[in-house]
């Protein structure tokens, strides 16, 4: 980090007019607004979470549709079946999707899910696959394995994120929980398991208590403890410490253009010192201009300690809108992430440009979290089982086995034709594929033959 911070250290007069770009502004203080560049590293991660939402929406509705029938909610219940034709309309009526998008997405991931006549009702039914259901089944035993110690270490240092009084909505918290890797149950496994730590008050609020047992480290930020760490393995001379002391790892994305005066300035705000994201800064004097940069300062670092909180160091705008008044983030909180584009990403893809999602850049090297967790590990089982090609399922005998469903998997003859064109193709080219396939694809080709009646 501390190689990092010594490149944004203002070069000599001579080398600066030489060989850096020139910058509109000629200000020492961040440019407000800056030229938004993409990140594909970011991008294609949401890409792939597109179908992760896609998936678990549909899972949800095939709870939903067998809630009277279905033995038990939980992320385990792969045997739960549905008509399609109730599934389909739930699609269309709750998520909106258009008539044959919600029997596409099950063709195209075949792995995930299954789809087959049932024996005695003889109508086209949907559920998932086996593997799909452990995938689901290995996240609900991370999280609940994680439950004791990090998920309660989690939530109270989150609650200590919004000073004066450590408390916050019952419902915000609700919509964060699956980032903080907490289990839908929390409000009773956590708060309610634990009244000594904890308190729910009738106005919907969640209260920190303080406790002789918390950690001493429990009020130092992330950002506070890699400075340390870093500190500690590479001893630096007095300038490079000084520079580093309150400084946060930046690496801004491939083609941003940093300028003279941008360098300077971003050298400048890195040595700015500010507030714990922890303190109480409620009586603080904000009337000079030295004292409102070092509270943006701060809300910077209170938004990097809520992103390092999550268990994939990510979480969506609009989560994070929720909080902003507990973190002290200004009302356009779009326009402040993106003025910070070296510690924060945003990334618009995965829902039409509806969906921001905003990254943590230091947790991430191409694509890939750097420090990953047994939950982060249990979810890739799911998103690696979702990226898999539909032609290395067992596709045929899936078809097979359906037999006149595809009417039904249309909303009638021509929407059925439609799909069965678009999967099938021409036939004999068909099987001559599944036949090549089925020699390379080992377990994959028969794996869903379980659910083959």
């Amino acid at each position: 980090m501390l190689r990092r911070i010594a490149a944004l250290r203002p070069p000599p007069r001579a080398a600066a007019l030489a060989g850096a770009a020139p910058y509109s502004s000629k200000s020492t203080s961040i440019p407000q607004k800056q030229q938004r560049v993409r990140d594909h590293a970011f991008d294609g991660i949401m890409e792939v979470q597109k179908r992760v939402r896609r998936f678990h929406a549909l899972y949800s509705l095939i709870l939903y549709a067998a809630a009277p029938t279905a033995p038990s909610r939980g992320g385990g219940s792969g045997a739960v079946s549905v008509p399609f034709t109730r599934l389909g309309a739930l699609a269309r009526r709750q998520l909106r999707l258009a008539p044959l998008d919600a029997g596409r997405f099950l063709l195209r991931h075949a792995h995930a899910f299954h789809l087959f006549l049932h024996p005695v009702h003889r109508m086209l039914h949907a559920r998932l696959t086996p593997r799909a259901a452990a995938a689901l089944r290995a996240e609900a035993e991370a999280v609940a394995a994680a439950l004791p110690s990090a998920s309660v270490i989690r939530l109270r240092k989150l609650l200590l994120l919004a000073p004066p009084h450590r408390r916050l909505r019952l419902e915000h918290i609700h919509l964060l929980r699956r980032d903080l890797g907490l289990p839908d149950d929390w409000a009773e496994s956590i708060i309610h398991s634990n009244p000594s730590l904890f308190r729910l008050t009738p106005d919907g609020f969640v209260e920190f208590l303080p406790s002789p047992t918390d950690p001493p480290d429990l009020t130092v930020a992330a950002v506070e403890r890699a400075r340390e760490r870093h500190y500690r393995e590479h001893r630096a001379p007095d300038s490079a410490e000084e520079d580093a002391r309150f400084a946060f790892p930046t690496r801004f994305p491939p083609g941003f253009k940093i300028g003279k005066y941008f360098r300077i300035a971003v050298w400048k705000w890195q040595r700015l010192p500010y507030a714990s994201p922890y303190a109480d800064v409620s009586g603080h004097d904000l009337r000079s201009l030295e004292a409102q940069r070092r509270m943006e300062k701060r809300a910077v670092a209170a938004v990097h300690e809520l992103l390092s909180l999550t268990v994939e160091k990510r979480t969506t705008l609009e989560r994070l809108a929720l909080f902003r008044e507990a973190l002290g983030v200004p009302k356009k909180i779009k326009e402040f992430l993106l003025k910070y584009q070296g510690i924060f990403y945003i990334s618009t893809r995965g829902n039409q440009g509806k969906l921001h999602t905003v990254f943590l850049r230091e947790a991430y090297y191409k694509g890939e979290l750097l420090d990953p967790n047994e939950i982060h590990e249990a979810r890739r089982k799911l998103e690696e089982l979702l990226m898999i090609s539909p032609q290395k399922a067992n596709l045929d005998r899936m078809f097979t086995s359906m037999g006149r469903g595809w009417d039904e998997l249309g909303g009638g003859r021509r929407g059925g034709a439609e799909l069965r064109d678009e999967f099938l193709g021409n036939a004999g080219g068909r099987k001559r594929h599944a036949d090549t396939d089925g020699a390379d694809s080992g377990e994959d080709s028969g794996v869903e033959s379980l659910y083959i009646d």
